[in-house]
């Protein structure tokens, strides 16, 4: 696979999860927080995007999504192929709901300069 290629999926994932955020977002606010896990001022930026706003973003060369888990017991518990797959997926998502918000520097898409703030961007940090 060439860069262009590598390019050119990077810029379709981009477009595909933008959309399907924001079609979430817009059908079940509480429910796309949770099951994306991204902050409310992140939700209400992705509600407001145009049109025009979310294919300039979907171009970017940097993958604008990212796995949510940094936690590899989350990621055993999600992929873990038994018999009680579901219990593990339960689980899983137990432990997912106490986790905090990170927004990984996403505060950038509000388009709004004001907003754009130092340090670092977990919602957990007093910087931010």
């Amino acid at each position: 696979m060439n860069s262009t290629d590598t390019y050119n999926d990077i810029k379709e994932v981009n477009l595909s999860y933008l959309m399907l955020a924001q079609n979430m977002v817009r059908s079940d606010r509480e429910g796309a927080i949770f099951r994306l896990g991204i902050s409310e001022e992140i939700a209400d930026v992705l509600a407001r995007l145009t049109p025009g706003q979310v294919l300039k973003m979907a171009s970017s060369d940097m993958l604008l999504c990212n796995f949510r888990f940094e936690d590899t017991l989350l990621l055993d518990l999600l992929a873990n192929h038994e018999r009680d797959r579901g219990v593990g997926h339960l689980h899983a998502a137990i432990l997912a709901a106490g986790r905090p918000v990170c927004d990984h520097g996403l505060r950038r898409l509000s388009f709004n300069p004001a907003s754009r703030r130092g340090g670092s961007p977990c919602a957990t940090n007093p910087s931010s």
